[in-house]
């Protein structure tokens, strides 16, 4: 993995507690008005007051570093209220008023999570498993729940943190995000650090290396082999975006044939609706069924007007967004 990070709170808050720094979960888990974190947002807290991640714009966290040493000290974990008026309210980085509510958890004490817990879920989120942490506020009572859970599966597909029916907190942690894109081209220069910006983990595949180098995409995952072999090794999964940019029918098959048999949300491939036609007849010809190609978005991207290739990277993200968001 290059240094792309997508989320490392936990793993953060356990590597503190295994070092014996301390350390606690702070935990958004219901907001209203205009609060710039979605439940679900998590700020890890050391022992020596040390932060990682968010709970807000900036405007709450140190008064949440200061109850997460308190609960610490006690192990007892806690939810905290918050509220901004409007009048001050952009001042501390909220557009207008706004109400966050926020479990505070120390880690491996007392009532607060215990490290068993974390440990596994940890292990989780490293082999790219979505799985919840369901919290009951009542009792303090956790455990890990996955998408078979046929209350929570909803909320996994919606990617949905918050307080369930029953006042439990439904902590979610689906797989990051991954962009895989086959031909390291001009148009792959810009659609990568624009996929990390909007929260993909990257991944180039080209086995030209001449193309594919270092000096092309400085401190981009790089994959030499071909791409069929690269995508069966990378896994495809439903947090998965696949993009095939070669213009060769060599290179952009092979991906496309894996691509299309994967549980991938999104599948594009660069190329005129000419060109579109003749891929078709070969993915047929290599066995592709009817209702996998109608899942490939090509020509690839929105039909913005897009002519060069910063432009044809936006509408390649913006499409592979709709596809993610199911917006209408």
């Amino acid at each position: 993995m290059n240094d792309f990070q997508f989320d490392q709170i936990p793993e953060t808050a356990l590597d503190w507690h295994a070092s014996g720094r301390g350390a606690v979960l702070a935990t958004v888990i219901e907001t209203w008005g205009s609060a710039p974190r979605q439940a679900g947002s998590q700020l890890a807290i050391s022992g020596a007051g040390e932060m990682a991640g968010s709970v807000s714009g900036g405007c709450v966290e140190g008064a949440v570093v200061h109850e997460a040493l308190d609960a610490l000290a006690e192990g007892h974990p806690r939810v905290l209220s918050f509220g901004v008026a409007d009048e001050t309210a952009f001042e501390v980085g909220l557009a207008c008023g706004g109400t966050i509510r926020v479990l505070v958890e120390p880690v491996g004490t007392g009532a607060g999570m215990p490290e068993s817990l974390l440990r596994d879920l940890v292990a989780a989120r490293a082999a790219r498993r979505p799985v919840a942490v369901v919290t009951d506020p009542q009792n303090w009572a956790r455990h890990l729940a996955s998408p078979e859970d046929a209350a929570l599966a909803p909320r996994f597909r919606a990617d949905r943190s918050g307080l369930d029916e029953a006042g439990r907190m439904i902590t979610l942690h689906n797989p990051p995000l991954r962009l895989v894109v086959v031909g390291a081209v001009h148009i792959a220069q810009a659609l990568l650090p624009m996929a990390r910006l909007a929260g993909y983990d990257p991944h180039l595949v080209d086995p030209r290396a001449a193309f594919a180098s270092e000096a092309r995409f400085p401190g981009e995952a790089i994959s030499l082999d071909w791409p069929d072999a690269a995508l069966d090794a990378i896994g495809l999964d439903a947090r998965t975006a696949v993009v095939t940019l070669t213009h060769d029918s060599k290179l952009d098959d092979p991906a496309l044939v894996v691509a299309l048999r994967s549980e991938a949300f999104y599948i594009g491939a660069l190329g005129s609706t000419r060109t579109h036609a003749k891929r078709l007849e070969r993915l047929r010809a290599a066995g592709v069924a009817e209702d996998a190609l109608a899942r490939l978005h090509a020509p690839v991207g929105l039909n913005i007007g897009a002519r060069n290739p910063a432009e044809i990277a936006v509408a390649t993200l913006a499409q592979i967004t709709l596809a993610l968001r199911g917006a209408k």
